[in-house]
């Protein structure tokens, strides 16, 4: 999920800053699936995995297997099914966070590379790139950050099926503390889950602060 939503995100920030026409109609579109409420956007996509792709797969692409049957019974199938849902959601949002880092690169750093002769390709590489790790720092720590805590979704996509091949570190945490009442274990999870979170969190923001001193 951190890897696909971050990719997406700044391939849509790249084209959507780059002269296109209806920029701010697009970033609003892509934005406006962080404004859907997981429980919500749950409901949708299990709607669309469960009726919309079993109907056109049976329809229309017969000769494809994985769209015959609906991804959410499948304990294969059903935890990208959740990585599609997670990605689609938080595209937009960090979309925006990559534009802000487009929009601040120095416009004469460009122009003056464009004189020189150099092509997208090498400005993307020696000039955007490194004007953008302030941008990396910031979505790849919000992309880690939610990909731990997901809940929601998780709830309403999948409930954790089938056979718990979709349950995640917090609806495992949440169900083992109050639905199963085993409030010690339930907390030293969570506890355990907060020390996960808080030591990749700091290194990848130490690490990325060194890359933003470098570049």
């Amino acid at each position: 999920m951190v890897i696909l939503t971050n990719v997406i995100a700044f391939f849509l920030a790249y084209i959507l800053t780059s002269g296109i026409k209806g920029e701010n109609f697009f970033r609003a579109g892509f934005f406006s699936s962080n404004l859907i409420g997981g429980i919500v956007l749950g409901i949708i996509w299990n709607f669309i995995f469960s009726t919309v792709f079993v109907y056109i797969g049976k329809n229309f692409f017969s000769f494809i297997p994985f769209l015959s049957k609906s991804w959410l019974g499948d304990p294969t199938k059903a935890l990208w099914a959740l990585v599609i849902t997670t990605v689609w959601q938080y595209s937009g949002y960090m979309m925006i966070i990559y534009i802000a880092g487009f929009i601040s690169v120095p416009k004469e750093l460009l122009e003056a590379a464009s004189i020189d002769g150099a092509n997208n390709f090498v400005k993307l590489k020696n000039i955007i790139l490194p004007f953008m790790v302030p941008s990396f720092v910031v979505c790849l720590f919000l992309s880690f950050q939610r990909g731990f805590i997901v809940y929601d979704i998780n709830l309403s996509l999948t409930t954790g099926g089938p056979y718990h091949s979709t349950e995640l570190i917090s609806m495992h945490v949440y169900e083992k503390a109050f639905l199963a009442q085993q409030y010690g274990i339930g907390q030293a999870e969570a506890f355990f889950l907060f020390v996960v979170v808080f030591i990749v969190a700091v290194s990848q923001v130490y690490f990325g602060k060194k890359l933003e001193m470098e570049a």
